[in-house]
């Protein structure tokens, strides 16, 4: 999550979402360090874990509840709305859902071995689901 973040927290007001991470997916390439698969590997196995581990679930969800408060930052400068506006709350609340159920998904099905391949278009995907969380309120580029 915290690399979604950080990618968001960097989107230009005048791109749109989509053409952000595809930008920033170009800019990264698609090299990826050994220790930091390996911590992915790790957080992944973690929420996978918190499936049934009633301690580490609240663990996986407070640290979503962190991401749902950075999101309300993020949301809040590009539309322009105060961060408790709850406008914002709702749109961050349902982006960071987005992030939750996508990151437990793609985890628990690469754990499963299915083929990463077949989430090549993740980040498209997060995307769309983000506008369509959002009723389209968050995606676009906005002007300047």
């Amino acid at each position: 999550m915290e690399q979604e973040l950080a990618m968001l927290r960097n989107w230009p007001p005048a791109l749109s979402l989509e053409d952000h991470i595809a930008r920033e997916a170009v800019k990264n390439g698609s090299t990826i360090d050994p220790v930091e698969a390996a911590d992915v590997v790790l957080a992944m196995k973690m929420i996978r874990l918190a499936d049934n581990e009633p301690a580490i679930r609240t663990a996986w969800l407070m640290a979503c509840d962190q991401v749902e408060k950075e999101m309300c930052e993020i949301i809040a400068r590009r539309l322009r709305l105060p961060v408790q506006h709850i406008d914002t709350r709702m749109h961050a609340a349902a982006a960071s859902a987005v992030l939750r159920v996508i990151s437990e998904n793609v985890g628990a099905n690469l754990l499963e071995g299915v083929d990463p391949a077949q989430f090549a278009d993740t980040a498209a995907h997060i995307a769309s689901a983000v506008r369509r969380a959002t009723g389209g309120a968050v995606g676009d580029p906005v002007p300047g």
